[in-house]
């Protein structure tokens, strides 16, 4: 069994006063979220989709799917975690409370601000993960990447070749990820902001899929208008 988990847990406070989540935005003529969750309601691999939002905006969300998505019966809205990883537990919890998982059941997890991700990158995803059990959606970086520890000196200027920018989907069997997620101490889960990082603390590979340079994640305004651009 194949699920999608669309992360929309963000307020949005890098976007401005604009009064909602980024996610619940204007892209074109529907919601960046919107965009987002179609993008897998119409691969046929899923057997499920969950998107997780902050509670007060469930009904809210809720009510988008049904508005532009006739036949959302695949998709349930629930609440969100206060971390990332949080988050993707909470979907987890969901999928193994209403479904018979196996060794070989995968989640993709994916930014609900990520609106132009790719089929190939879907099913990339998918079929990485079913050899690997985990991998996550990469760039080459372009640019220089500087190291510094104090944020006033280079420490470091790592070679290029080796540095790539991270995006989403990240995808990885769902019990493996249970079981390495439990094994990580508390005070380390605190401070883990990226779901890859569960498996490579337990020294455990996470395969690179090769994403898109317009797979942006929409969270300044400037992206937004971006977006707009794309979608044109």
């Amino acid at each position: 069994m194949i699920f999608a988990a669309i992360l929309a847990g963000g307020t949005g406070t890098r976007m401005g006063n604009v009064g909602k989540p980024k996610q619940f935005l204007l892209l074109g003529d529907k919601p960046i979220i919107i965009h987002t969750i179609e993008k897998f309601y119409i691969n046929q691999n899923f057997e499920g989709i969950i998107v997780l939002c902050p509670k007060q905006w469930v009904s809210h969300t809720e009510d988008l799917i049904s508005k532009y998505i006739p036949d959302s019966k695949s998709i349930k809205v629930i609440e969100g975690g206060n971390l990332r990883n949080d988050t993707i537990m909470n979907a987890i919890l969901y999928i193994e409370n209403n479904f018979d998982i196996n060794e070989d059941s995968i989640i993709v997890t994916h930014d609900s601000v990520r609106p132009f991700l790719t089929h190939r990158i879907i099913e990339e995803n998918i079929k990485y993960t079913k050899e690997y059990g985990a991998c996550d959606t990469v760039i080459p970086a372009t640019d220089t990447i500087v190291k510094s520890e104090d944020n006033k000196f280079i420490n470091s200027i790592p070679n290029r070749k080796h540095m790539y920018q991270g995006q989403t989907p990240q995808s990885f069997k769902i019990n493996k990820l249970k079981q390495l997620y439990n094994n990580i101490p508390k005070e380390q889960k605190e401070i883990l902001t990226d779901a890859c990082k569960i498996f490579s603390i337990n020294n455990e590979k996470v395969f690179l899929v090769k994403g898109e340079i317009t797979n942006i994640k929409i969270t300044y305004p400037y992206d937004l208008r971006v977006a707009n651009s794309i979608l044109k």
